[in-house]
């Protein structure tokens, strides 16, 4: 195990502080840490990994996703708004109703390997 050496003035030696720089220069930008702070937070709801997983066999009208989940239109719609903001989801509108469909098809099952780690 790799033992912290701290200089005579409490802090970190510069090699330590070479590495450390190094870490931050390839770590994101601020703005993009943010945007995925806000994406993980879209996913943080029971509902709306529901409809993340509805969504894993295509498309759906927001009718569908308001029977599969016993849920009303104006909540259902207001978890929807929320991965769509969060770039989680494409829509089309057909008539009054939209539908919508993941962005990457590929967001349930790195979801359930992300999860299946923590289990």
């Amino acid at each position: 195990m790799k033992q912290c050496e701290i200089n005579g003035e409490g802090k970190p030696n510069c090699e330590q502080m070479e590495r450390l720089e190094k870490m931050l220069s390839e770590m994101p930008g601020e703005e993009e840490i943010q945007k995925n702070a806000e994406t993980i937070k879209a996913l943080a709801d029971p509902t709306r990994l529901k409809i993340i997983y509805l969504l894993e066999h295509g498309e759906l009208c927001v009718c569908e996703i308001m029977a599969a989940l016993e849920k009303p239109q104006p909540t259902v719609s207001h978890h929807l708004n929320l991965l769509k903001n969060a770039g989680l989801l494409k829509w089309r509108k057909e008539g009054v109703w939209i539908h919508y469909k993941l962005s990457n098809t590929k967001l349930p099952a790195n979801l359930m390997e992300l999860l299946k780690n923590h289990q």
